[in-house]
């Protein structure tokens, strides 16, 4: 299993085409390959009973190709006890779906049962195995959709193990990828308890790891968390996924990606209220093999004529300048990623971000970083694709190849220290550097290294570097990692004083839930 705090820091038609051509209609549907799929009902729907009152026993009874409706109610589930995989539902078989008859109402609640709910937030209601726990966990199976409900409260043990509300986990912690693809739609991840900044909390909201695709993630929202709302990693260049119409709200950080690329589009979504907005990093961990690294599969185009896939469009990434969120303590590497930043790629190659508005974050709107590890990597993590700047310790990560075209920038920076901008950039000398052209700002572009769309920053494809004095020092003022920052002119930036998990709006539910589902008491003409 992977350490606690171990992925802090920091993750057109051409690309998009690349992605869509696989998955625009979705991954094959599991009923397809099922010659008669089942339809087993869990709870009761408009005064139709199911014949089973757990999801988890709806699940240890179905086969591949089965439909699993679940409806309305607060469901305490606990069906893994298994110290590898602790879960409140656990799935193994591959090609099933679940899902509820209403996002809203069907609640998969980790709290313990006979709790007042759905999803209390008092101390005495909370289960926390010393294991921890996750909510629903689809391990080692392809082809699984989870559709139209909300997990909440799956919580860490005290030392920051599991605690995932929504997982498809492919092997985490396995050196290869050990599923396939995977679908989520109308789904909510939160939590409403955490012990301050410090675990027990909900780490990850929707979380897909070790898993080759095609994967989506449509319709979601994902809030409370003490590491990301969204976690897509461990699948190098072989990700294969689209995360659209995803929000984010009050969590340490809005995403994470580690060792990922290749194939991957975010895509009009909205990151707001968190910590920290978008990571995607390079970490020699239990996600290796490492770098991260968009790079278009088989040497193919993306967009501009670029050789990136990996692509962050149409996004709106706004006022991420909360401190008050689980996982932000200090030297808690899961709060690690610095406070009021939109973006940070970190060690990260061949990621193009385009036409996003990013906007009113206090330190910086995009940052560009190389990423030392200074964590203890597990066997198998061999520090690909970096350097060792000293023989075998600290695999070190060049930022390159990364692509930043016309975004919309606007009142970022506002904190007022040095280098607080719209962009910053720190990168040893490397050929081919960076690039930045067409981004605006209404108020005038600001950057570290200053002009940074000019020569050598623009065009692209040209050596170039990025600063390693003041903005470093910034930067690691922001973050905390290696030590409280003094509270000095220039130096200012908001620490957390106390944690508020704000509740979750009610958000859209499938339009019709009967969508495809084989004919059944509950849906009793095959709905197109």
């Amino acid at each position: 299993m992977r350490a606690p705090f171990t992925r802090s820091a920091v993750v057109l038609a051409a690309a998009l085409g690349l992605v869509l051509t696989a998955i625009a209609a979705a991954p094959a549907s599991p009923a397809a390959t099922s010659p008669a799929p089942r339809v087993l009902r869990v709870g009761s729907w408009n005064g139709i009973p199911g014949s089973y009152t757990s999801i988890q026993a709806a699940v240890d009874a179905a086969r591949p190709g089965d439909w699993i409706l679940v409806g309305p109610g607060d469901y305490h589930e606990s069906g893994s006890t298994d110290s590898t995989h602790p879960a409140g539902v656990l799935i193994t078989t591959p090609g099933i779906y679940l899902r509820g008859m209403d996002r809203n109402d069907v609640v998969v609640d980790g709290t313990k049962p006979g709790s007042p709910g759905p999803c209390p937030s008092g101390a005495q209601y909370q289960s926390t195995p010393s294991t921890g726990w996750s909510g629903i966990e689809v391990y080692k199976a392809s082809d699984v959709w989870v559709e139209n409900l909300s997990v909440c409260n799956y919580l860490t043990n005290p030392k920051g193990e599991q605690g995932n509300e929504i997982w498809w986990n492919g092997g985490d912690g396995d050196p290869t990828i050990g599923m396939g693809s995977y679908w989520g739609d109308y789904l909510t991840a939160t939590s409403t308890y955490s012990n301050g900044v410090n675990p027990p909390f909900g780490d990850y909201g929707i979380f897909a790891s070790k898993a080759s695709g095609p994967g989506v993630i449509d319709h979601s929202y994902a809030s409370n968390m003490g590491d990301a709302g969204y976690y897509i990693g461990g699948c190098q260049t072989n990700c294969n996924a689209v995360v659209r119409n995803a929000r984010a709200q009050y969590n340490a950080l809005a995403y994470s990606g580690t060792d990922s690329g290749g194939s991957l589009v975010i895509e009009h979504s909205e990151f707001d209220h968190n910590k920290t907005g978008i990571t995607s990093d390079s970490e020699n961990n239990d996600d290796a093999p490492s770098p991260a690294d968009g790079s278009c599969p088989n040497g193919a185009a993306g967009p501009e004529g670029g050789h990136s896939c990996e692509v962050w469009h149409d996004n709106y990434i706004h006022d991420n300048n909360n401190p008050n969120v689980p996982g932000n303590a200090t030297n808690g590497l899961a709060g690690a990623a610095p406070i009021g930043t939109a973006m940070v790629l970190a060690g990260t190659r061949n990621v193009t971000e385009y036409h996003n508005t990013i906007v009113n974050n206090g330190a910086w709107g995009t940052l560009i970083v190389d990423q030392p590890y200074m964590g203890t990597p597990p066997p198998f993590a061999q520090c690909q694709g970096g350097i060792y700047l000293v023989p075998g310790q600290d695999c070190y990560y060049q930022a390159f190849g990364n692509q930043v075209f016309d975004n919309t920038f606007r009142h970022n920076g506002f904190y007022g220290n040095p280098t607080n901008g719209d962009i910053g950039l720190i990168a040893l000398p490397h050929d081919p550097g960076n690039c930045f052209r067409g981004n605006t700002d209404p108020a005038g572009l600001t950057s570290d290294p200053p002009d940074i769309q000019s020569p050598p920053y623009n065009p692209c494809g040209q050596p170039n570097a990025g600063d390693e004095g003041p903005l470093t020092a910034e930067v690691l003022c922001a973050t905390q990692l290696l030590a409280p920052c003094p509270s000095l002119p220039g130096a200012s930036y908001p620490r957390p004083t106390h944690v508020v998990l704000p509740p979750v709006p009610r958000q859209p539910t499938m339009p019709n839930p009967c969508a495809g589902v084989p004919a059944n008491p509950w849906c009793p003409a095959r709905a197109g």
